[in-house]
């Protein structure tokens, strides 16, 4: 099946997003647990919160390029339905 541009990278922004994660979150954590370890769970939390809400805008753009690329291919396929129809000759 022959990928898009837009899905490659969609695909790539999705691993990358995964990377970004999963190391931010070890960051954040890092950098706040000299507040103590309660605080620094609480912003680590609070990061991997945004960064999969981020994650999730990322695969509803896939999902939405997918469902225009399938109502295309429907769209295309009923009109030649149509065209076949409209080129049959009736005999009623």
């Amino acid at each position: 099946m022959k990928r898009s541009t837009f899905d490659a990278l969609l695909s790539f922004l999705g691993g990358v997003s995964w990377a970004f994660v999963i190391v931010g979150a070890w960051v954040t954590f890092q950098s706040f647990v000299f507040l103590g370890i309660v605080p620094a769970l609480m912003f680590t939390f609070l990061f991997i919160f945004l960064a999969v809400f981020l994650l999730l805008v990322l695969e509803t753009m896939s999902m939405a390029r997918d469902r225009n690329d399938i109502l295309a291919k429907q769209n295309e396929l009923l009109e030649e339905i149509r065209d076949t129809v409209k080129a049959t000759p009736t005999d009623a």
